[in-house]
């Protein structure tokens, strides 16, 4: 096999590719002439870690209601936690904790832990692969994105990446996944903007400069030649190598714990110096159709396990980033695909569900019980769904808004809808943020998003105007202003699409030495 014909069909199992989506990070410096037309980011030292829980976690058997306790039990007798079990929350009567979670008792009942109830959306879809695309995209149940939510946002931040990237001004990766394949959280309508970190071991390997070794094989050799070029290209390697170096030193994680090897690693790289806006880690486990809990005692089993993982992972690493010095930065997230049925089965376990809560954790973040204990029917059937209370893009939304500090107005370029702002979290900080200004005063268009048309309002001071229409390599696609314009002002214009397909395109105005750039997105 030719060498070029093997780098053409292999991928290098590297913790961090050279190639991100066939885009080479060698191919544009910061020198780049397209590198002068990125909007500047919002100034914010602000990050957000999403901790996924695949599998469908039972949410009513984690946030149980004490105040319809005979509900509850009355619904799934052979799973049921015992009511004198149940954790206390401080100033939240009506809901409590599995026994199992002490340590997110502790972090709520000292004002860093959040519970939104019943979370999901409408027309939910049961299928794993299916309702986390969902959750990931941020679409309706009925409607199929290639682009992910954070990858969405972090383009919105830092527009026509990767060219141009990295800059002085973000040397870091701008988002970070550990534990699997970058996910399509992470997806940008053009690239996905995110890297991967494939598993901790990897990332203590990395820093010790520990790679596993190549087979004595003509594939072998070609391995370790391309493992040469991933390291040569590849800068965001040495970022996170310093980052790591930074901090020799962390607090105490719970043995054999996989989410807790993975918060780890984010607390260091966050302490260590990393610009990286989102993190997101995983854990897996929660499809239990049966045996969910020890029949003798409900208080412990597979479930309780989990819900004793994330808990005790939660609360170490809230702790290592209060030791570190890097709380207040610091605001994280539970999700999970889809909860269970109301009604337990008869193999001790829970169907696929809709609605289940989500656990927001942080210094920052609102200590509250948002919602109420979910509604059960007095003689609840197997087909019986707790009822959404909260639309997840609104979680999304407000922590964008209130905590990442997206201006309002940029807001459904991102979520592709508007979704009820709620304040999950202390959006102070946010108030004397710069906003990310880069082609929002000067260059607009609405609709944005837009299926075949939309209208480019752009200002200038007079003189010469151009506005030029790109895509996300950097290519001119079409210049429908070019002229002098002899009184400053605000004009508009209208920019049919045509052929073009759907995506994610720039406009682009020049008005003598004045510059912006306006992110827009064309859909079906």
């Amino acid at each position: 096999m030719k060498r070029r014909d093997f780098i053409r069909a292999s991928g290098t199992g590297a913790v961090l590719p050279a190639v991100i989506n066939g885009f080479s990070l060698k191919a544009f410096g910061e020198d780049s002439p397209l590198n002068t037309l990125l909007a500047s980011a919002t100034e914010t030292d602000h990050v957000l870690v999403i901790v996924q829980l695949s599998g469908g976690n039972d949410g009513l058997n984690m946030i149980l209601p004490k105040d319809n306790y005979s509900g509850y039990y009355n619904a799934r007798t052979n799973i049921a936690i015992p009511e004198a079990k149940i954790l206390a929350l401080n100033k939240f009567d009506n809901t409590g904790l599995n026994p199992a979670m002490k340590g997110m008792q502790t972090l709520f009942n000292d004002g860093k832990l959040g519970i939104v109830q019943a979370v999901g959306y409408p027309q939910p879809n049961f299928s794993h692969f299916r309702a986390t695309d969902i959750w990931m995209s941020a679409a309706d149940s009925t409607q199929v994105l290639t682009s992910g939510w954070g990858g969405r946002y972090l383009n919105y931040e830092y527009p026509n990446f990767p060219n141009g990237y990295p800059t002085s001004s973000m040397p870091d990766p701008l988002g970070i996944q550990i534990g699997s394949i970058t996910s399509l959280t992470f997806q940008g309508p053009a690239v996905n903007m995110g890297m991967s970190i494939s598993n901790p071991t990897s990332f203590y390997n990395l820093l010790n400069g520990v790679e596993d070794p190549a087979p004595n094989t003509p594939a072998g050799k070609e391995l370790k030649y391309l493992r040469l070029v991933s390291k040569q290209t590849q800068q965001y390697a040495t970022v996170v190598k310093n980052a790591a170096a930074n901090v020799p030193v962390q607090g105490t994680y719970p043995a054999n714990n996989s989410l807790g090897d993975q918060l780890k690693i984010v607390a260091r790289l966050v302490k260590g110096g990393l610009k990286t806006r989102l993190y997101m880690v995983s854990f897996g486990g929660f499809d239990t159709h049966s045996l969910q809990v020890n029949p003798a005692d409900t208080t412990i089993g597979a479930h309780a396990n989990l819900l004793k993982n994330i808990s005790d992972a939660l609360k170490a690493f809230q702790d290592d980033l209060k030791n570190l010095g890097v709380e207040e930065r610091v605001v994280g997230m539970t999700f999970s695909e889809f909860g269970r049925r109301i009604k337990s089965n008869s193999s001790g376990g829970t169907d696929h569900g809709a609605a289940a809560p989500m656990i927001l954790f942080g210094k920052n973040v609102t200590n509250a019980v948002w919602g109420n204990s979910p509604a059960l029917p007095v003689n609840a059937t197997v087909n019986d769904n707790i009822p959404m209370q909260y639309d997840f893009r609104s979680v999304y939304a407000s922590l964008l808004e209130n905590w990442l500090c997206v201006k309002n107005s940029d807001l459904q370029t991102i979520m592709l809808k508007n979704f009820q702002n709620i304040p999950f979290v202390n959006s102070a900080s946010c108030k004397n943020v710069a906003p990310n200004t880069g082609g929002i005063n000067l260059i607009t268009n609405s609709p944005n998003p837009f299926t075949s048309s939309t209208t480019i309002t752009f200002k200038t001071e007079g003189g010469h105007t151009l506005i030029q229409i790109m895509d996300t390599l950097g290519r001119v696609l079409s210049t429908p202003v070019d002229k002098d314009y002899t009184q400053p002002g605000t004009y508009s214009i209208n920019f049919n699409s045509g052929v073009l397909p759907s995506g994610l395109y720039y406009a682009r105005l020049q008005n003598g030495t004045i510059q912006q750039v306006r992110t827009m997105m064309k859909v079906r």
